[in-house]
């Protein structure tokens, strides 16, 4: 799942590529990933690309014509869903089909971009809208955690909000903190040195500091390893620099323990029992009590 540096990666891809390039035509292929149907996404025919922000992890293309108000393409790329950019776009429209094409963006001379999502879960989220802000998602957005307003203190008081909340629900929840998914949840509590399952308000002092640090560490360098590749090299960028999440059986590469695994019914997370929980391994969620 694309996260919060892979966004801004993309992001910063985009400035470069496609500001100033203007849509000369959109291919909606999988019409259920238009969640927004006024404005129609033909409209963004003759607009020209004028910026490109990332919301937690939403990427949003501000698209301007003169005489009319700004439109913004946001989209979520969910759990399976990239951003492949091309320089040689066929001209002939795709035809509607299961393969993981959802739309294709021309904006002239054979140069554009193609929304995709693997697998059947189809979640990939594409909005039209003249304000972000109408987005359900980026309105119920936390804090950025890169964000000058994300402080030590902020996170405190998120923490102490959520209760005993476990600290891996709490840094996924993106009401709380935006842009920490499943795999960068995973890295910053090992890095932390923090049980997942450890409730958020049972922090001492020297956690709560440590575990700021952590997520600003593991997502500013994140973010700077991924600045300046392609689209189509964040992917493997990700997988190659994981400490813990993906690597089940592996050694930790701080203490060479062997990383462990927790299922649920449709994810996993891994952590390092002698770095993060005393030596003793989680057994299944829903038979495990927190370990503190």
């Amino acid at each position: 799942m694309p996260e919060l540096p892979e966004v801004e990666a993309l992001a910063d891809f985009l400035r470069e590529e496609a500001v100033g390039r203007s849509v000369t035509r959109v291919d909606a292929v999988a019409i259920s990933a238009l969640k927004t149907f006024q404005p129609p996404i033909t409209d963004l025919v003759g607009r020209t690309v004028t910026a490109v922000g990332r919301h937690g992890k939403f990427l949003d293309l501000t698209m301007h014509v003169d005489g009319a108000d700004d439109l913004h393409f946001v989209t979520h790329l969910a759990r399976a869903g990239w951003l492949r950019w091309s320089t040689s776009l066929a001209d002939k429209p795709p035809r509607p089909g299961k393969g993981p094409l959802a739309l294709r963006v021309h904006l002239g001379d054979g140069v554009g971009f193609d929304l995709t999502e693997a697998g059947t879960q189809k979640r990939l989220a594409i909005y039209v809208v003249p304000d972000p802000a109408l987005v359900p998602g980026v309105a119920r957005l936390g804090p950025d955690p890169l964000g000058s307003d994300f402080t030590a203190e902020r996170l405190a008081e998120i923490l102490r909000a959520a209760g005993r909340s476990q600290l891996k629900g709490v840094l996924t929840d993106q009401a709380r903190i935006a842009g920490i998914g499943n795999a960068y949840s995973d890295e910053i509590l090992h890095a932390a040195r923090l049980s997942p399952f450890k409730p958020a308000n049972g922090l001492s002092e020297e956690d709560n500091a440590g575990l700021y640090a952590a997520i600003h560490g593991v997502l500013t360098d994140a973010a700077g390893r991924a600045r300046g590749l392609a689209a189509k090299e964040l992917k493997s960028e990700k997988k190659t620099n994981l400490a813990v999440h993906g690597r089940t059986g592996q050694p930790c590469p701080v203490c060479g323990d062997t990383v462990r695994e927790v299922s649920f019914a449709d994810s996993s997370l891994q952590y390092c029992p002698t770095c993060q929980t005393g030596g003793k391994p989680l057994a299944d969620r829903r038979l495990s009590r927190l370990l503190k």
